[in-house]
């Protein structure tokens, strides 16, 4: 472990996560946190471990270990339902709980955002303009199974998909690689692949993306969603040659913004912040008139529905694994993303 045993206590879970937890902990919030793909549970150790350390009593940190390895390859709805499953025996063996929050990385958001919708409990008169409302939250809210939906964060995901507009940077922007690249994904990726850019079409249903960003099928997807008291969306601007900016902040193109140096001195890579106000856009006002471009507009007009808080980092002397920096997968090899976590953990909700 990364600090004293008097402080923090992990352990193995009896459903194969990774428990962290303060050693004289009462702790009733839940925090889940979601690997990335071919990821593990010790991928968030160091996240977790912190979290602990820093809010003593108050958090429970579980890290998912449901799907690891070339699990992450089954599709972001199979890893989904079994995220789902897991919280659920996590929530069933600690009676105490009373509030959850979602940490994930990189895919692991899509699939924390699938497992919501099916853990999502309605309340008896909700509707979906009431879950989303601030101002009815008190008074009409769902929960997640059985508890309070807190803190939805997630770090460099690509919740528009991978396909397109330079969504996946190591493509180079270059429509050649990016048509061919679809057409090979399933061999490499399978079938999350096929999620991923938007190319699976399960009995003639609309890609499972787009299904994500609407209550669909008994699956309480955006009502789950709006339920979180806070959105939270960590992105790096440049050098993640795995996920784009855009598609980690949810942008349209022409709305990224400028950034420069660090904000506050604390936190040297955090280069950009910006609190959004929930809206629902115009889905009409396209650059271009394709597929690729109507689809991933319905994803940002749904999503904006949240009110985001977008953090923008930059990590200038990894300008290769600004992917794995971000979420400090290696506190030795990526000690730059510290101070991301930092300031996670600075402004969670409680």
């Amino acid at each position: 472990m990364f600090m004293g045993k008097k402080e923090v206590g992990t352990s193995e879970s009896v459903n194969g996560g990774c428990d962290v937890w303060s050693s004289t902990s009462s702790a009733d919030h839940l925090v889940v946190m979601v690997n990335g793909i071919i990821g593990s549970a010790t991928d968030w150790q160091y996240a977790a471990e912190q979290f602990v350390k820093v809010i003593p009593d108050k958090v429970f940190v579980h890290c998912s270990d449901r799907n690891v390895s070339n699990l992450t390859l089954d599709g972001v709805d199979i890893m989904g339902e079994r995220l789902a499953e897991e919280v659920l025996e996590v929530i069933q063996s600690k009676p105490n709980l009373r509030k959850i929050s979602f940490v994930a990385h990189s895919v692991g958001g899509l699939v924390a955002r699938y497992a919501i919708g099916r853990l999502y409990r309605p309340s008896v008169t909700e509707s979906l303009e009431d879950s989303c409302s601030r101002e009815n939250k008190e008074d009409s809210m769902g929960t997640l199974g059985g508890l309070e939906a807190m803190n939805f964060i997630t770090v460099a995901t690509p919740h528009l998909g991978s396909r397109g507009n330079k969504q996946v940077p190591f493509l180079f922007g270059v429509t050649a690689l990016e048509i061919a690249a679809r057409s090979i994904i399933y061999v490499i990726f399978r079938r999350t692949g096929q999620h991923l850019f938007l190319i699976d079409h399960d009995e003639g249903k609309a890609p499972l993306l787009k299904r994500m960003v609407e209550d669909y099928d008994g699956y309480y997807f955006i009502s789950a969603l709006c339920t979180f008291k806070r959105w939270v969306l960590y992105s790096n601007v440049r050098y993640d040659y795995i996920v784009g900016w855009r598609t980690s902040c949810i942008r349209r193109d022409n709305e990224l913004p400028t950034w420069e140096d660090a904000i506050i001195e604390k936190y040297p890579h955090v280069v950009y912040e910006e609190h959004c106000t929930s809206c629902d856009a115009d889905q009409s006002d396209l650059v271009e008139d394709t597929d690729c471009d109507k689809i991933e507009e319905e994803l940002v007009t749904a999503l904006s529905r949240m009110s985001w808080e977008k953090v923008g980092v930059d990590f200038p002397t990894q300008k290769f694994t600004a992917h794995s920096v971000i979420q400090v997968k290696d506190p030795k090899a990526h000690v730059e993303g510290i101070d991301v976590i930092q300031h996670m953990i600075d402004h969670f909700l409680v």
